[in-house]
């Protein structure tokens, strides 16, 4: 047997009979991992606001239903503490793209955390089949102007998304008085929730009304991560700015005529398929029908924000 072979069988050796003494040690006392589980791991109950409010109307906070409704949002959403800090990273990146768009279109800031509550700011659907940030239904996404197709889907067009998120929500607010109640309106449709009032001769007061449990939580949902992002820090989320997403910035190419081959289309700007994808999700294939003349506007990394495509 050679040298290192031996050595190989001595350190094997050593670990078994590492292993064996291991293996026979007396486990931790139920009274030794209480003491542990004391000393090293704590949940606390979190302390609630005395007031609290929804794009500029207040939040009935003296109310112990809403209290405990509230509550229970925050403590879901604090104590799931690797979704809420992934949500943080990707606020970084997007509440500034979101910011100025909701003041463009006129909505109030907070639905930024409506757009959170929704789809985690990512660009996904729900198994009802809504899909992007603001979570839309084709048929909705279609009524309001949206191109939704099998090679185009202006859901994923965040700016564009969010202008049909401003108009919906906007009607909402018309309808029935006050934003809150068009966020729960959001949630249910302006039917369902019209359908509610009338069933319970409501004055149209979301907090006062008796809702789904879906609808009835929320926009305690949303309050709840406007109380988190807005001070992550108090509720123990620890981080530093190199640890967060930032925005990478991009410039924009006008296509007028169909795109046949979309990831050769990506490689004359030195990125690959997969990079243009991330930046331009509503281009849902591998080529782009443009019959029409119709004006697209593609997004590209600038020069060195990724690897380069070869």
């Amino acid at each position: 047997m050679g040298f290192l072979a031996k050595i190989g069988l001595a350190s094997l050796l050593m670990g078994i009979s590492f292993v064996c003494v291991n293996a026979v040690q007396e486990p931790p006392s139920d009274e030794t991992m209480e003491k542990k589980l004391v000393n090293d791991y704590n949940v606390y109950a979190i302390p609630l606001p005395d007031t609290m409010d929804f794009a500029g109307e207040p939040v009935p906070m003296d109310d112990p239903d809403i209290r405990e409704r509230f509550d229970r949002e925050l403590l879901v959403n604090t104590y799931w503490q690797s979704n809420g800090l992934l949500i943080i990273k990707r606020a970084n990146r997007f509440f500034p793209k979101i910011e100025p768009l909701l003041k463009k279109y006129g909505l109030p800031d907070d639905f930024k955390y409506l757009a959170v509550a929704e789809s985690g700011l990512m660009d996904n659907s729900s198994p009802a089949g809504a899909a992007g940030f603001w979570h839309f239904l084709s048929s909705t996404g279609k009524e309001y102007g949206l191109e939704i197709n099998d090679y185009v889907d202006e859901r994923y067009n965040l700016e564009k998304a969010t202008k049909v998120a401003a108009e919906y929500l906007q009607k909402s607010k018309d309808r029935f008085g006050t934003w809150t109640m068009a966020a729960a309106a959001y949630n249910a449709g302006n039917y369902g929730v019209s359908k509610q009032v009338e069933r319970q001769k409501s004055d149209g007061d979301y907090y006062d009304l008796l809702l789904n449990d879906e609808t009835s939580r929320y926009v305690f949902r949303i309050l709840a991560f406007k109380y988190i992002l807005s001070n992550p820090q108090k509720f123990g989320f620890n981080y530093r700015d190199k640890d967060l997403y930032h925005e990478i910035p991009t410039y924009t190419v006008k296509v007028d005529t169909a795109i046949t081959d979309i990831p050769a289309f990506a490689h004359k700007f030195g990125i690959s398929y997969k990079i243009l994808k991330i930046h331009n999700p509503w281009l849902r294939e591998t080529y782009l029908r443009n019959a029409s003349g119709k004006e697209y506007f593609i997004e590209i990394p600038e020069e060195g924000q990724y690897t380069t495509y070869p």
